[in-house]
Protein backbone atom coordinates (compact mmCIF):
# COMPACT_ATOMS: atom_id res chain seq x y z
CA UNK A 1 0.00 0.00 0.00
CA UNK A 2 0.95 3.78 -1.18
CA UNK A 3 -0.83 6.43 0.59
CA UNK A 4 -2.62 9.08 -1.26
CA UNK A 5 -0.43 11.99 -1.11
CA UNK A 6 -2.68 15.38 -0.05
CA UNK A 7 -0.54 17.91 -0.74
CA UNK A 8 -1.53 21.47 0.53
CA UNK A 9 -0.70 23.66 -2.05
CA UNK A 10 -4.13 22.93 -3.97
CA UNK A 11 -6.19 23.65 -0.56
CA UNK A 12 -4.02 27.24 -0.57
CA UNK A 13 -4.62 27.71 -4.12
CA UNK A 14 -8.76 27.45 -3.28
CA UNK A 15 -8.98 29.53 -0.27
CA UNK A 16 -7.40 32.42 -2.20
CA UNK A 17 -9.30 31.88 -5.07
CA UNK A 18 -12.38 32.39 -2.89
CA UNK A 19 -10.78 35.66 -1.38
CA UNK A 20 -9.83 37.33 -4.24
CA UNK A 21 -13.36 38.65 -5.05
CA UNK A 22 -13.64 39.59 -1.12
CA UNK A 23 -11.00 41.39 -1.51
CA UNK A 24 -11.84 43.53 -4.52
CA UNK A 25 -15.59 43.85 -2.99
CA UNK A 26 -14.02 45.55 0.19
CA UNK A 27 -11.66 47.68 -2.41
CA UNK A 28 -14.46 48.51 -4.58
CA UNK A 29 -16.54 49.90 -1.19
CA UNK A 30 -13.24 52.19 -0.14
CA UNK A 31 -11.96 49.27 2.11
CA UNK A 32 -7.97 48.46 1.73
CA UNK A 33 -7.66 45.50 3.34
CA UNK A 34 -4.85 45.95 5.54
CA UNK A 35 -2.09 43.45 7.24
CA UNK A 36 0.72 44.71 9.42
CA UNK A 37 3.55 42.77 10.20
CA UNK A 38 6.47 43.07 12.83
CA UNK A 39 9.47 41.67 12.48
CA UNK A 40 12.28 41.69 15.88
CA UNK A 41 15.96 41.23 14.58
CA UNK A 42 17.18 39.15 11.32
CA UNK A 43 16.63 35.72 12.10
CA UNK A 44 16.97 33.88 8.34
CA UNK A 45 13.85 32.14 8.69
CA UNK A 46 11.58 34.66 9.95
CA UNK A 47 12.52 36.92 7.39
CA UNK A 48 11.83 34.67 4.53
CA UNK A 49 8.21 33.93 6.34
CA UNK A 50 7.86 37.83 7.05
CA UNK A 51 8.84 38.00 3.43
CA UNK A 52 5.98 35.65 1.70
CA UNK A 53 4.02 37.01 3.67
CA UNK A 54 4.08 40.50 2.40
CA UNK A 55 4.64 39.54 -1.34
CA UNK A 56 1.20 37.77 -0.80
CA UNK A 57 -0.24 40.80 0.67
CA UNK A 58 0.77 42.79 -2.09
CA UNK A 59 -0.45 39.85 -4.72
CA UNK A 60 -3.86 39.73 -3.44
CA UNK A 61 -4.21 44.01 -3.03
CA UNK A 62 -3.31 44.77 0.32
CA UNK A 63 -1.77 47.46 2.75
CA UNK A 64 0.80 45.63 3.81
CA UNK A 65 2.64 48.11 6.46
CA UNK A 66 5.86 46.67 7.85
CA UNK A 67 8.19 47.37 11.13
CA UNK A 68 11.15 46.05 11.51
CA UNK A 69 13.18 46.20 14.47
CA UNK A 70 16.77 45.25 15.25
CA UNK A 71 18.02 42.34 17.18
CA UNK A 72 18.83 44.21 20.51
CA UNK A 73 15.36 45.99 20.42
CA UNK A 74 13.29 46.18 24.09
CA UNK A 75 10.40 45.56 25.11
CA UNK A 76 9.47 48.71 24.75
CA UNK A 77 9.89 49.19 21.15
CA UNK A 78 7.73 45.88 19.86
CA UNK A 79 5.15 47.52 22.71
CA UNK A 80 4.95 50.56 21.21
CA UNK A 81 5.02 49.43 17.17
CA UNK A 82 2.47 46.99 18.15
CA UNK A 83 0.34 50.34 20.02
CA UNK A 84 0.79 51.83 16.50
CA UNK A 85 -0.61 48.61 14.50
CA UNK A 86 -3.68 48.47 16.67
CA UNK A 87 -4.78 52.52 16.15
CA UNK A 88 -3.93 52.38 13.00
CA UNK A 89 -7.50 52.24 10.87
CA UNK A 90 -5.78 51.47 7.84
CA UNK A 91 -4.41 48.51 9.13
CA UNK A 92 -7.21 45.22 10.16
CA UNK A 93 -5.12 42.48 11.07
CA UNK A 94 -1.33 41.96 12.35
CA UNK A 95 1.35 40.05 13.22
CA UNK A 96 4.23 39.64 15.47
CA UNK A 97 6.47 37.02 13.85
CA UNK A 98 7.74 34.48 15.90
CA UNK A 99 10.42 33.71 17.39
CA UNK A 100 11.63 36.58 18.91
CA UNK A 101 15.14 37.24 20.41
CA UNK A 102 15.80 36.56 24.12
CA UNK A 103 15.40 39.78 25.89
CA UNK A 104 11.65 39.90 24.32
CA UNK A 105 8.43 38.57 25.77
CA UNK A 106 6.74 36.86 23.56
CA UNK A 107 3.25 36.30 25.25
CA UNK A 108 3.31 39.66 26.46
CA UNK A 109 3.40 41.28 23.01
CA UNK A 110 0.72 38.95 22.00
CA UNK A 111 -1.20 40.19 25.01
CA UNK A 112 -0.70 43.75 23.69
CA UNK A 113 -2.20 42.81 20.18
CA UNK A 114 -6.19 44.01 19.80
CA UNK A 115 -7.68 40.42 19.87
CA UNK A 116 -9.67 41.50 16.86
CA UNK A 117 -6.24 42.32 15.15
CA UNK A 118 -4.79 39.13 15.63
CA UNK A 119 -4.32 37.40 12.43
CA UNK A 120 -2.87 34.25 14.07
CA UNK A 121 -6.08 33.34 16.17
CA UNK A 122 -3.48 33.13 19.22
CA UNK A 123 -4.58 36.55 21.85
CA UNK A 124 -6.65 34.67 24.97
CA UNK A 125 -9.70 35.85 24.06
CA UNK A 126 -9.65 34.17 20.47
CA UNK A 127 -8.89 31.31 21.78
CA UNK A 128 -11.73 31.54 24.39
CA UNK A 129 -14.03 32.62 21.39
CA UNK A 130 -12.72 29.76 20.01
CA UNK A 131 -13.91 27.05 23.24
CA UNK A 132 -17.18 28.99 22.89
CA UNK A 133 -18.03 28.42 19.38
CA UNK A 134 -17.93 32.82 19.12
CA UNK A 135 -16.90 34.37 15.80
CA UNK A 136 -13.27 35.35 15.64
CA UNK A 137 -9.89 34.25 13.95
CA UNK A 138 -8.82 31.25 14.31
CA UNK A 139 -5.94 29.73 14.69
CA UNK A 140 -4.41 28.82 11.41
CA UNK A 141 -3.05 25.57 11.19
CA UNK A 142 -5.67 24.08 12.85
CA UNK A 143 -7.96 26.02 10.88
CA UNK A 144 -6.08 24.78 7.78
CA UNK A 145 -6.16 21.39 8.72
CA UNK A 146 -9.78 20.95 8.79
CA UNK A 147 -9.47 22.37 5.13
CA UNK A 148 -7.00 20.19 4.04
CA UNK A 149 -9.18 17.00 5.08
CA UNK A 150 -12.65 18.81 3.49
CA UNK A 151 -10.95 19.23 0.36
CA UNK A 152 -9.82 16.19 -0.19
CA UNK A 153 -13.39 14.87 0.44
CA UNK A 154 -11.95 12.60 4.15
CA UNK A 155 -14.89 11.83 6.42
CA UNK A 156 -14.33 13.61 9.93
CA UNK A 157 -18.17 13.48 11.22
CA UNK A 158 -18.10 10.67 13.89
CA UNK A 159 -14.78 9.55 13.45
CA UNK A 160 -12.63 9.48 15.86
CA UNK A 161 -9.61 11.73 15.27
CA UNK A 162 -6.43 10.91 17.31
CA UNK A 163 -4.02 14.43 18.17
CA UNK A 164 -0.41 13.98 19.08
CA UNK A 165 0.50 16.47 20.83
CA UNK A 166 -1.16 19.87 23.49
CA UNK A 167 0.66 22.79 22.20
CA UNK A 168 -1.07 25.95 22.08
CA UNK A 169 -0.39 26.74 17.94
CA UNK A 170 -2.10 23.36 17.11
CA UNK A 171 -2.52 20.52 19.21
CA UNK A 172 -5.11 22.13 21.46
CA UNK A 173 -7.27 24.72 19.08
CA UNK A 174 -7.54 21.90 16.92
CA UNK A 175 -9.62 19.49 19.42
CA UNK A 176 -11.72 22.40 20.31
CA UNK A 177 -12.20 23.18 16.06
CA UNK A 178 -12.87 19.42 14.97
CA UNK A 179 -15.00 18.72 18.23
CA UNK A 180 -16.97 21.61 16.88
CA UNK A 181 -20.86 20.72 15.36
CA UNK A 182 -20.05 21.49 12.07
CA UNK A 183 -19.90 19.44 8.74
CA UNK A 184 -15.98 19.54 8.08
CA UNK A 185 -15.80 18.23 12.15
CA UNK A 186 -18.29 16.60 14.99
CA UNK A 187 -15.71 14.18 15.59
CA UNK A 188 -14.77 12.01 18.91
CA UNK A 189 -11.11 14.26 19.38
CA UNK A 190 -8.54 12.40 21.65
CA UNK A 191 -5.47 14.94 22.47
CA UNK A 192 -2.18 12.72 23.68
CA UNK A 193 1.31 13.93 24.51
CA UNK A 194 4.41 12.29 25.17
CA UNK A 195 3.63 11.89 28.96
CA UNK A 196 1.54 9.48 28.37
CA UNK A 197 3.22 6.16 28.54
CA UNK A 198 1.20 4.33 25.74
CA UNK A 199 0.49 7.15 23.92
CA UNK A 200 0.75 4.42 20.83
CA UNK A 201 -2.44 2.34 22.21
CA UNK A 202 -4.78 5.70 20.91
CA UNK A 203 -3.45 6.72 17.68
CA UNK A 204 -3.76 2.88 16.42
CA UNK A 205 -7.66 3.08 17.12
CA UNK A 206 -8.10 6.50 15.21
CA UNK A 207 -9.37 6.78 11.77
CA UNK A 208 -7.16 10.10 11.71
CA UNK A 209 -4.26 11.26 13.49
CA UNK A 210 -2.68 14.26 13.58
CA UNK A 211 0.88 14.40 14.52
CA UNK A 212 1.65 17.74 16.72
CA UNK A 213 4.51 17.09 18.78
CA UNK A 214 7.26 18.80 17.32
CA UNK A 215 9.34 15.76 17.96
CA UNK A 216 10.78 14.28 14.60
CA UNK A 217 9.75 10.98 13.39
CA UNK A 218 8.13 10.25 16.92
CA UNK A 219 5.24 8.70 14.99
CA UNK A 220 5.74 5.54 13.19
CA UNK A 221 4.17 2.69 11.25
CA UNK A 222 3.91 0.83 13.57
CA UNK A 223 1.45 3.35 15.54
CA UNK A 224 -1.17 3.52 12.80
CA UNK A 225 -3.78 1.45 11.87
CA UNK A 226 -3.15 0.53 7.66
CA UNK A 227 -5.52 2.42 5.57
CA UNK A 228 -5.75 5.33 8.74
CA UNK A 229 -5.13 9.08 7.94
CA UNK A 230 -2.22 11.02 8.75
CA UNK A 231 -1.54 14.59 8.85
CA UNK A 232 2.05 15.83 10.21
CA UNK A 233 1.76 19.04 11.58
CA UNK A 234 4.73 19.35 14.02
CA UNK A 235 8.08 19.93 12.99
CA UNK A 236 11.74 21.04 14.58
CA UNK A 237 14.27 22.77 12.12
CA UNK A 238 18.12 20.95 12.11
CA UNK A 239 19.37 24.44 11.05
CA UNK A 240 17.78 25.06 7.47
CA UNK A 241 16.55 21.24 7.92
CA UNK A 242 13.07 20.08 8.33
CA UNK A 243 12.41 17.55 10.54
CA UNK A 244 8.51 16.29 10.81
CA UNK A 245 7.04 14.31 13.13
CA UNK A 246 5.53 11.83 10.87
CA UNK A 247 8.28 8.95 10.00
CA UNK A 248 8.65 9.16 6.03
CA UNK A 249 7.56 4.70 6.08
CA UNK A 250 3.99 5.92 7.30
CA UNK A 251 3.26 6.47 3.83
CA UNK A 252 3.62 2.74 3.32
CA UNK A 253 0.98 2.09 5.91
CA UNK A 254 -1.60 4.99 5.83
CA UNK A 255 -3.98 5.41 3.20
CA UNK A 256 -3.91 9.59 2.98
CA UNK A 257 -1.15 11.28 3.88
CA UNK A 258 0.30 15.09 3.72
CA UNK A 259 3.79 15.06 2.37
CA UNK A 260 7.02 15.71 4.44
CA UNK A 261 7.15 19.00 2.55
CA UNK A 262 4.05 21.18 1.67
CA UNK A 263 1.69 19.49 3.73
CA UNK A 264 0.01 22.07 6.39
CA UNK A 265 2.12 24.89 5.35
CA UNK A 266 0.74 26.62 2.50
CA UNK A 267 -2.71 25.70 4.22
CA UNK A 268 -1.49 28.11 6.94
CA UNK A 269 -0.41 30.47 5.37
CA UNK A 270 -4.19 30.79 3.58
CA UNK A 271 -5.83 30.70 6.89
CA UNK A 272 -3.95 33.40 7.76
CA UNK A 273 -4.90 35.46 5.30
CA UNK A 274 -8.31 34.59 5.38
CA UNK A 275 -8.47 35.80 8.79
CA UNK A 276 -7.22 39.07 7.78
CA UNK A 277 -10.22 39.32 4.91
CA UNK A 278 -12.59 38.42 7.79
CA UNK A 279 -11.18 41.24 9.94
CA UNK A 280 -11.41 43.79 6.85
CA UNK A 281 -14.72 42.78 6.44
CA UNK A 282 -15.98 43.33 9.92
CA UNK A 283 -14.05 46.44 10.40
CA UNK A 284 -16.13 47.93 7.15
CA UNK A 285 -19.22 47.02 8.46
Amino acid sequence: MTAVMMPGGPVADAVFEELVPRVKALVDAGHTPGLGTVLVGDESASVRYVGMKMSKAAELGFNSPHVHLPEDAAQGDLLGAIRELNEDPSVDAMLVQHPTPPQIDFDAALLAIHPDKDVDGLHPVNMGRLALSMPGPVPCTPAGIEALLAYYEVPVSGREVCILGRGTTLGRPLALLLSQKRATANAAVTVVHTGVPDWPRYTRRAGIVVAAAGVPGILKPEHITPGSVVVGGGVRYEGRKLLPDVDERCEEVAGYITPRIGGVGPTTIAMLFRNAVEAAERASN
